[in-house]
């Protein structure tokens, strides 16, 4: 194919390369070509605002008004779990942390109000870890609160933290004043926002993001289910998180996973919760039907060798240090182009997993996948005789 023959030559075409040695760039494990096809329109959501993105590129694969400001509702709750999951791996909190139910907690967000609710007992305390199931899968707004409490002393200074990272996720269009959603003024997020958070929080902290996928969770005597319905109708679905207030509408942040392509669709302003899972559902599947996953390299295994100055040995086999993969269109594989970007001169010693280059891909000129290349094995510093040789030569060939 094509592509093959591309990657073949990715060493002898890359920007700023000097030598390049024996590249054996193929695929980890090409896929059969796939004739390509048409894309028809996506389905078009009942909502105020929508998108379906590519969660390995975070390529918006369809979409509409998603840079618009939406009030996020209890999809607000993810970014809570983000903030809650990083923390814990800061050391800041930890799962087995006894939260209070505090008073606050269960007047604002208690079985006495309109919201949704966990249950937790006021004025007493319950794992952390509880809690956050308590949020994830019942949606419970006191227990959101109560997570902010514990983590930042109170909801305001959460809401901080929340914009803090918030902003590391590259969320430029969002900005929260509290932990369950609830209508408020300047609380606000926008579709793309939100498709960006849900990737972020599958890709960073997968442990806390399995807890959205539970079907059910009790506390005390109370057991409440889920209200992502795509759980219940399709099993590559494994989240995410449902919202509504009647300011918001009806809105769900969904995800699904087959095979190595996963997607993440965001419905905002739906009319009901069936229509939200419908649209949902049909955005879903009408991605993995026109775009696909290929995964082109394995870590360990090299793209390319690549000369090496001053060193005991001449070459340094370059590769990634995770998977990559990149996801186009069905039928468009053949028309990835490869390039590779490393130093004109790379210079001993090399450290194993050191980063020298990138390698990138491209379709119709457009980067839709990017890796760092790093060294797979060492390269000590050749002896002083050896050294002196190739600085000579570095020189010479430099004039």
């Amino acid at each position: 194919m094509k592509f093959r023959f591309a990657l073949a030559a990715l060493a002898t075409t890359a920007m700023g390369l000097a030598i390049a040695q024996t590249p054996a760039p193929t695929p980890a494990s090409a896929a059969p070509a796939t004739p390509a096809v048409e894309i028809p329109p996506p389905p078009k959501p009942t909502a105020t605002a929508w998108v379906l993105m590519d969660h390995i590129t975070g390529q918006v694969l369809a979409g509409e008004n998603y840079t618009q400001r939406v009030e996020p509702a209890s999809i607000t709750k993810v970014m809570t779990s983000y903030v809650l999951a990083a923390e814990q791996k800061n050391g800041k909190i930890k799962p087995d942390d006894q939260v209070m139910m505090s008073e606050r907690a269960w007047r604002e967000g208690g079985a006495g109000t309109d919201g949704s609710y966990s249950g937790f007992a006021v004025n007493k305390t319950a794992p952390l870890i509880d809690m956050e199931k308590g949020m994830a899968v019942q949606s419970g707004n006191d227990a959101a609160i109560a997570l902010a409490e514990h983590a930042a002393g109170s909801q305001e200074a959460f809401a901080s933290l929340m914009n803090n990272y918030a902003a590391q996720i590259g969320m430029k269009g969002s900005h929260f004043v509290n932990a369950h959603g609830l209508s408020a003024p300047e609380h606000y997020s926008t579709a793309y926002d939100l498709a960006l958070l849900g990737r972020a929080f599958i890709r960073d902290y997968p442990e806390q993001y399995a807890y959205n996928k539970i079907k059910e969770f009790t506390v005390g005597a109370i057991t409440q289910p889920n209200r992502n319905l795509l759980l219940w109708r399709d099993a590559s679905v494994d989240g995410i998180k449902t919202g509504h207030h009647s300011a918001a509408g009806y809105c769900l942040m969904s995800s699904a996973k087959r095979g190595d392509q996963r997607l993440i669709a965001v419905v905002m302003g739906s009319t009901s919760e069936k229509q939200r899972a419908d649209d949902s559902l049909a955005l879903l599947n009408w991605g993995f039907r026109f775009y696909e996953t290929h995964r082109l390299y394995e870590p360990g295994k090299a793209i390319a060798t690549q000369r090496v100055w001053k060193g005991k040995a001449k070459e340094v086999q370059l590769g990634v240090a995770q998977p990559m993969l990149v996801s186009v269109p069905r039928g468009r594989y053949d028309d990835l182009k490869p390039t590779m970007d490393v130093p004109k001169t790379l210079v001993a010693p090399i450290a194993a997993g050191q980063a020298i280059g990138t390698v990138k891909v491209t379709l119709d000129g457009k980067v839709v996948a990017e890796s760092p290349l790093v060294a797979i094995t060492a390269i000590e510093e050749a002896g002083f005789f050896k050294r002196l040789w190739d600085a000579f030569w570095m020189w010479w060939e430099s004039e």
